[in-house]
């Protein structure tokens, strides 16, 4: 399973994405760290001004009334007692350093203070005793436990929690680091969309060009190196029609020319005495012009591009089978295309007819044609009776000029242009044509097309 996309979008996509996250995450961290700092600096200014007044109170107080005053400062949040000497004992905590800075500073050096951190159970605080390695961790938490020796040499003891870290609830924080990180990836989202869309413009008439040199050039807008793309494309595209314009004038004048001393050749034919040689050299002129005939017709099919229209494509199968059966061909006709299509209907047909002819001059027997829908294509299927072609051959019938020998001779006519013509007009609808030996027999060619319904 590979989690890298294919395309560029998604490639683009993924690393936005991973790069916001990785940064949301650390921005994060950060955030929250710098809010605890800040909490607890807080936290520890506030403390240290109520015990340096817990502190005062009692030095001005008698032993009788100390007791009475601690219990009504005492709250689930300050545990306040009173003591003969040092109850906890322990190592100062660094965190707590700038809260016993400020203790010491508010009370003067008349003052013992002593702060420490430790573990306790909330029953162990409200009892006032050192934390017991008893207890699940999981229940304990921690206290700063401060102890300030008073004037007449007394300890105040006062046990509060540390304050909690922002971290255990940080649900506003978060909401709006998502927001955040919602709004960015959106944004993120439309900008690598409208980046990538000219690429998959270009990609598609790239995919065009090769059915369709006439398709206009693209606008050339977006990025800079886009745009210097498309300005490619455009060019090379003009430079491929020029090319293939000339080659086209050329071999057609050629061709065309050629016609001239094949007819000249075949009245002097007329005028050997031998008919057996005679009938040899009619044969062989026949067959030149046959195949200067369809070089032409070839040829042509690169310069015509007739407009798409919309065509009842049963009307025209059963126009085929018409004149297919006028000519004493065997064609029955199967299925059905509902409603009209938007198709080239001259080059459809003629497409049509080299497949049937094909069938029947190399299968013999009734040659089956097939319709159906399958989804937006159009599927066409002629299959012969005949003994089929190696698969290694398959391919290569397409080729212009290239015939079978053996089962499918040359004696049987044609040019070997029919199946590259047939194919040319296939890719031009935006479809496909391969050949198949059936597994029933017979030789099978699949023309699909990319129709699309006329309204």
């Amino acid at each position: 399973m590979h989690l890298w996309p294919r395309s560029l979008f998604g490639r683009l996509t993924l690393v936005l994405l991973s790069g916001l996250i990785l940064a949301q995450l650390v921005s994060a961290a950060i955030s929250l760290s710098e809010r605890d700092q800040a909490l607890f600096h807080f936290s520890d200014a506030q403390w240290a001004q109520r015990v340096a007044q817990t502190v005062r109170l009692m030095d001005s107080l008698n032993a009788s009334e100390r007791q009475r005053i601690a219990g009504i400062l005492t709250t689930p949040r300050l545990l306040v007692s009173l003591s003969d000497k040092q109850l906890v004992k322990g190592e100062p905590d660094p965190q707590s350093e700038d809260y016993s800075a400020s203790l010491k500073e508010l009370l003067g050096a008349s003052h013992d203070v002593q702060v420490v951190v430790a573990e306790r159970t909330p029953q162990e605080a409200v009892a006032g005793v050192p934390a017991t390695v008893d207890a699940p961790k999981i229940l304990r938490s921690e206290h700063v436990i401060t102890q300030v020796r008073l004037l007449d040499g007394s300890w105040v003891n006062l046990d509060h929690p540390r304050p909690w870290s922002v971290t255990d609830s940080p649900n506003r924080l978060l909401l709006s680091l998502a927001v955040l990180l919602c709004s960015v990836l959106l944004l993120s989202f439309l900008a690598v969309r409208r980046l990538t869309r000219p690429l998959s413009v270009l990609a598609r008439a790239a995919d065009e060009l090769g059915r369709d040199l006439h398709r206009p050039p693209l606008p050339e807008h977006g990025p800079l190196e886009v745009r210097a793309a498309i300005a490619a494309f455009n060019t090379m595209q003009a430079r491929l029609r020029d090319y293939i314009y000339e080659r086209t004038r050329i071999l057609t004048a050629l061709s065309h020319d050629l016609r001239t001393p094949i007819t000249r050749l075949r009245l002097r034919a007329e005028l050997l005495g031998d008919e057996t040689l005679k009938a040899k050299f009619v044969h062989d002129l026949q067959e030149m012009e046959s195949m200067t005939g369809a070089t032409l017709a070839f040829l042509r099919g690169f310069e015509d591009r007739e407009p798409v229209q919309s065509v009842d494509l049963t009307a025209l199968l059963e126009s085929l089978q018409t004149d297919c059966l006028d000519m004493g061909y065997d064609v029955r006709l199967e299925g059905r295309v509902a409603g009209p299509v938007m198709l080239r209907p001259r080059a459809l047909r003629r497409c049509l007819d080299n497949l049937v002819t094909n069938a029947v001059r190399y299968g013999g027997g009734p040659v089956r044609v097939a319709a159906e829908e399958k989804g937006q294509d159009i599927i066409i299927r002629v299959r012969d009776t005949g003994p089929g072609i190696p698969e290694t051959e398959l391919e290569k019938v397409f080729e212009p000029y290239y015939r079978l020998e053996g089962a499918r001779s040359r004696e049987g006519g044609g040019t070997g242009l029919g199946l590259s013509i047939a194919r040319n007009i296939a890719e031009l609808h935006g479809g496909s044509l391969i050949l198949r030996n059936h597994p029933d027999g017979g030789l099978e060619a699949v023309l699909t097309l990319r129709a699309v319904q006329a309204s």
